[in-house]
């Protein structure tokens, strides 16, 4: 009985020292976020959050073996000890206030003793104040959509979807044709982009089924679920590409949603953020590109705005005998052909001092945009209401 009570006392002083000790990420490689060979323990943190959970889960760890084998020592001590043939007969007493009370309260204070640790990690996790980034993560079957709400890179948006070709998967039935990569069924063609040692916030739904966002390295797991909107942070303290998986059983695909992650330097990230907003103009500027009306409308409603308001006025009527009003203009009410026409070339009619300029420096998608919002706006309802931006692209070329 000596001898137990000394031992549940160890563990007691056991579980305080470890709740005890601060949380030290250890130094390390990279984390790539891929199973690695004979790999027993978690990833290598790269945050502060996780470098604290993977000291805790060690911790854990040592004080739960310790305990298995004090508890197993003794038991098993007790029986080769006291065994019968060694002359040993069995205690007569059948209870004491004493042991009972004392593996009652010594367990409990072990259990508060890890508990109180365990869930300082769980409200930092949800602590999203002040961050220096929010992106909106969006989980669908079977891709992540990612926008970038505030921050560096406001405005950012796109689809993630699994990069590894169908050669390496196979099919049902099917072998593989290709031999798999190291990262296999873990790239992606568009990968989430952050600098280092900031923090980002991200902002998780989902459009379909519940899925999670995993990043094991950030400690980081939380699902993101439709008509719900749920949050949770991270702060990268290592450059490098980080990989995860959706957690979460959400259909036939759910083993084709890997997440990949950049941690990049400040320098890189604004370079990043650079060509992401020049590709984004790009596509939003291809002629090829079917707008809707409405679509012309907003944006030719900023166009005109900002280069056409000043001589037109935003009434659309014009300044009396200096520039020519848009309301019932015949050009605008006419055939659009003529009015693309008159915005690439320009045009003097002589009736107002002024000439109409060309305004051939627009995009094609501005042109159109414009002159669809002239033709939809105000009291005018032209005939051929809309203008393609591939119809200003074959006008230029003539």
């Amino acid at each position: 009985m000596t001898y137990a009570k000394r031992f549940k006392a160890l563990m007691l002083g056991l579980a305080i020292a470890a709740a005890s000790i601060p949380a030290v990420a250890e130094p390390g490689p990279v984390v790539t976020g891929r199973p690695e060979a004979l790999q027993l323990n978690l990833q290598q943190p790269v945050t502060g959050i996780a470098a604290y959970v993977y000291s805790l889960h060690n911790w854990m760890m040592v004080v739960c073996l310790v305990i298995f084998i004090g508890v197993f020592g003794v038991m098993f001590y007790s029986v080769f000890k006291h065994r019968k043939s060694l002359g040993h007969k069995p205690a007569t007493f059948h209870e004491s206030t004493t042991v009972e009370i004392a593996w009652t309260i010594i367990p409990f204070l072990i259990v508060i003793g890890m508990a109180l640790p365990a869930t300082h990690a769980v409200v930092q996790m949800k602590d999203t104040s002040n961050p220096d980034l929010t992106i909106k993560v969006t989980g669908m079957q079977w891709k992540w959509g990612y926008d970038y709400l505030k921050g560096e890179g406001e405005g950012i948006s796109f689809l993630s979807n699994l990069a590894t070709p169908r050669t390496q998967v196979g099919e049902p039935g099917i072998a593989p044709t290709e031999k798999r990569t190291e990262n296999y069924l873990l790239e992606v063609d568009n990968p989430v982009v952050v600098p280092v040692g900031k923090k980002v916030r991200l902002v998780l739904t989902a459009n379909d089924v519940i899925h999670s966002w995993t990043i094991p390295a950030f400690a980081v797991k939380q699902d993101a679920i439709p008509g719900f909107v749920r949050d949770t942070w991270f702060k990268a303290e290592q450059i490098g590409t980080y990989r995860g998986n959706c957690v979460e059983l959400c259909g036939k695909d759910h083993a084709f949603m890997p997440i990949v992650v950049k941690v990049v330097s400040s320098e890189d990230y604004t370079a990043w953020v650079n060509g992401e907003k020049t590709r984004m103009a790009a596509l939003a500027d291809d002629p090829n590109k079917v707008w809707t009306i409405d679509e012309l409308k907003t944006k030719g409603e900023k166009v005109f705005a900002s280069n056409c308001v000043a001589c037109h006025q935003a009434n659309g009527q014009g300044v009396p005998g200096a520039f020519a009003p848009l309301v019932g203009s015949p050009v605008v009410l006419g055939p659009k052909a003529g009015q693309v026409d008159v915005l690439l070339n320009g045009k003097h009619s002589g009736k107002y001092p002024s000439a109409m300029p060309s305004w051939k420096q627009l995009s094609d998608s501005e042109i159109a945009s414009v002159i669809t919002y002239t033709r939809n706006n105000w009291t005018n309802k032209a005939d051929e209401n809309i203008v393609q931006p591939s119809e200003v692209l074959a006008a230029r070329g003539k």
